[in-house]
């Protein structure tokens, strides 16, 4: 059901779904980029239910009120609180550990078309929980969506940075405006290979 449901928000917004297969571990990061538009949550939810994924993502904290809190956990939704951030990444961690279905999508560039370094929460739970990050896209150009290479980080942050750059270096959003060139801090602590 919820696979034919996928396909069915993919199609009334009018993209294909394209891509790799998911990876067959029961949990997973899933990368959403670029982050453009309000569109991308319904088509990264739509690219994970099609594909058999059952997602979690994050949302802040006050849309979580009635009358839509309800669905939006019904449909995944983790609320967060931007003021009090401090345990989130530990907290989603655990529960990516829990070995329960998850694919926690997540836009590691934060707000619509940021345009800074990503945020690197992804990458550490992830590496943390020892569970794949799975690249997911969207591309405006091509009406394509679907999903990337799946890997588990190697912790040599800047390699594993110029894998996630080089498959989205042609990937558009939603929404055709510049995005954050996928970059973590933590790149500028490594020294160069």
């Amino acid at each position: 059901m919820r696979r034919t449901v996928g396909r069915g928000v993919l199609g009334v917004l009018r993209y294909k779904l394209v891509g790799e297969e998911p990876p067959s571990e029961p949990v997973s990061v899933f990368v959403a980029y670029p982050h453009t538009s309000w569109l991308d949550t319904p088509l990264m939810l739509g690219i994970a239910w099609a594909s058999d994924l059952k997602p979690g993502f994050l949302a802040k904290k006050s849309i979580f009120r009635a009358p839509f809190g309800g669905l939006l956990r019904a449909l995944g939704g983790i609320a967060v609180d931007r003021a009090n951030p401090g345990t989130l990444v530990a907290d989603l961690t655990e529960r990516a550990r829990s070995g329960r279905p998850l694919a926690l999508v997540i836009a590691p560039e934060g707000t619509q078309g940021g345009q800074g370094n990503w945020k690197s929460g992804f990458y550490r739970i992830a590496q943390d929980a020892d569970v794949p990050l799975v690249l997911g896209y969207v591309d405006k150009p091509t009406r394509t969506c679907g999903l990337g290479p799946s890997f588990r980080p190697s912790g040599d942050v800047r390699a594993d940075m110029d894998r996630v750059r080089a498959f989205y270096a042609d990937k558009h959003g939603a929404r055709l405006m510049p995005s954050a060139v996928p970059s973590l801090r933590e790149e500028d602590d490594e020294p160069p290979a």
